[in-house]
């Protein structure tokens, strides 16, 4: 371990390095690197949080929540350079890395119209990319590092094959903009509006004396120009409004991942509790990317954290030295998937597999009866609720024994409304014996539910080509009539979970037609997010123009038994695998 003035005396780090893109947009960018005269690899971001905007400052709630519960993140560095969902300089500069720091266009310090996942910010980050494998000091070797937007961004630029890029680590990132950021199973997610006005705002470049400045350097985050909110807002796309307007995939295809064209090696890293962005994408990332060289990491606790650890960190550079660096250190012996297994009393258990869905498991329909669900067959009957009451819930028996479930989820109901169309939203629950319901730390939520997924009906047609028994693949091309009264089968994707159940224990499938809500929740917040933690994060489908109430405002019925059989498809993993 290097001590921080051996750091400082090791380390260049250069402000505001200029990088023309073919348009002539200057785009500005930091640059940290061993100061030693050699080449060496470069791992780079390209985002919209401002480089210069410290992580305690811009999100203080998150950092010290981290830095108290896992001092490890910040340990061994004075924290100076350190940003939100970046890489730490201090920590890979001195093992030989330069880690490139690019604002994107429209904000922090480049200039320019400000589109967020644009074709544009993507052709700039190819472009970048280029530039950093041109540069001196560079060994012609580019990695994509980061968290959630620093991740989204890399399966998108990868496709595009630039020359020098030689690997990628995907932490909790999209790999589908619709289906997992914008619009949940066809309604409209607010995670994405809301962040936009919170944390990309906030950094736009020409915000100038209005904007935070560097606590590193001192200078104006958002650039030196201070433009009024008019001239603010003529510079950037109005996003929020994109977003209520377009309900169908078609106006979302330039910001869609086309994975098939992803063959550089890869690292992805999910979180199960990443409900509602982040974990489907790294798994549909790893599973369908055309990389012959790739991996699959999965753990648990916030969204950020894990990043930082000693154990992230480990692993990152394990992999970025064999693949930038050409280091022989046993990387290629490292299994596909590496994963947290989760238990009900916060502890985890890393486990190695070989591929995904994890082989020999049992997948276990349990049929929706009327007030429970179980393996048999179910008697005929309805179940009905209204969209803004608690929902219908099925509960199993108490476990016989210690039950595991690892693995995508789903179900298949069978559902009518009174009206002409209806939202569905299922919510997968552990209760212990007492019947008290265990809540999990989710990736930002610390009161989230064992799963959870959603599905418009007039959504409900399947791509046949991507949907398999455990994981419904919806088109969201166009809208499907929904006569009232009439019974349509829909099967509803729920995104991949683990956790093992002790004996006695229950799981419960609640079906809703708004957010779900934990009841035990107390009055929790994070400074990045506009509402409290209560169970759904900050991902909530509570926009009046999405859902007006004259037609998601019916009651809506589940069908069981006999031709309705509705179930949910459960992953069991048994404790004796061949």
């Amino acid at each position: 371990m290097h001590t921080q003035e051996e750091v400082a005396k090791m380390m260049l780090i250069e402000r505001d390095v200029p990088i023309e893109m073919d348009d002539g947009i200057v785009l500005r960018a930091d640059v940290f690197r061993p100061n030693d005269g050699l080449e060496h690899p470069a791992l780079m971001t390209y985002g919209p949080y401002g480089k210069g905007l410290a992580f305690v400052d811009g999100y203080p709630t998150a950092w010290n929540k981290m830095a108290i519960e896992h001092p490890d993140t910040v340990t061994g560095s004075t924290n100076a350079h350190q940003c939100w969902e970046v890489a730490d300089p201090e920590k890979w500069v001195p093992h030989g890395y330069a880690l490139v720091r690019v604002d994107s266009r429209g904000a922090g310090r480049s200039p320019g119209f400000l589109d967020p996942f644009s074709a544009r910010e993507i052709e700039d980050f190819r472009e970048s990319i280029e530039w950093a494998g041109r540069q001196s000091w560079s060994n012609g070797k580019v990695g994509l590092n980061g968290i959630s937007y620093y991740g989204m961004n890399q399966w998108r630029v990868a496709a595009l094959k630039p020359g020098p890029l030689a690997a990628i680590c995907v932490w909790e990132g999209a790999s589908d903009f619709y289906r997992e950021g914008a619009r949940h199973g066809g309604i409209l997610s607010m995670m994405l509006p809301n962040w936009y006005e919170m944390q990309v705002l906030s950094v736009q470049h020409g915000r100038g004396q209005a904007g935070p400045r560097s606590a590193a350097t001192g200078e104006l985050v958002c650039g030196d120009q201070t433009l009024t909110e008019s001239e603010l807002a003529a510079n950037r796309a109005d996003l929020p409004k994109f977003h209520r307007d377009n309900e169908f995939i078609d106006a979302y295809r330039e910001r869609q991942a086309d994975l098939s064209q992803v063959d550089v090696p890869l690292l992805s890293a999910g979180n199960w509790g990443g409900q509602g962005l982040h974990l489907r994408g790294n798994i549909e990332g790893f599973c369908r990317a055309s990389s012959t060289q790739k991996w699959l990491e999965i753990h648990d606790g916030e969204h950020w954290v894990e990043f930082y650890t000693d154990y992230g960190v480990e692993l990152q550079r394990r992999f970025f030295d064999h693949f930038l660096k050409g280091e022989d250190n046993r990387w290629d012996e490292q299994p596909r998937i590496q994963m947290k297994v989760r238990h009900v009393d916060g502890t985890t258990e890393v486990r190695h597999e070989d591929a995904w869905p994890l082989p020999g498991t049992t997948w276990t329909d349990l049929q929706l009866d009327i007030d429970r669900m179980h393996p048999g067959a179910a008697t005929e009957s309805v179940v009905s609720f209204d969209v803004n009451g608690e929902g219908v819930s099925w509960t199993t028996e108490p476990m016989e024994k210690t039950t595991e479930i690892t693995g995508p989820v789903a179900c298949r109901l069978f559902v009518s409304t009174t009206s002409t169309d209806a939202d569905i939203f299922a919510v997968l629950r552990a209760f212990d014996p007492a019947g008290n319901e265990h809540v999990f730390q989710g990736a930002i939520d610390p009161f989230s539910a064992v799963t959870k997924g959603w599905l418009r009906m007039s959504h409900r047609e399947l791509d046949e080509r991507l949907s398999t028994p455990y994981r419904p693949f919806h088109s969201h091309e166009r809208e499907l009539e929904v006569t009232p009264y009439e019974i349509y089968q829909l099967d509803v994707e729920l995104w991949p979970t683990s956790v093992v159940l002790p004996p006695g224990w229950r799981l419960s499938l609640t079906l809703r037609g708004s957010d779900w809500v934990y009841d035990g929740a107390p009055e929790t917040r994070l400074s990045n997010f506009k509402n409290a933690m209560q169970g759904s994060g900050p991902f909530l489908h509570n926009d009046p123009s999405d859902r007006p109430a004259s037609v998601f405002g019916g009651r809506t019925s589940i069908h069981l038994g006999g031709k309705h059989s509705s179930f949910l498809r459960l992953p069991v993993i048994p404790a004796t695998r061949t």
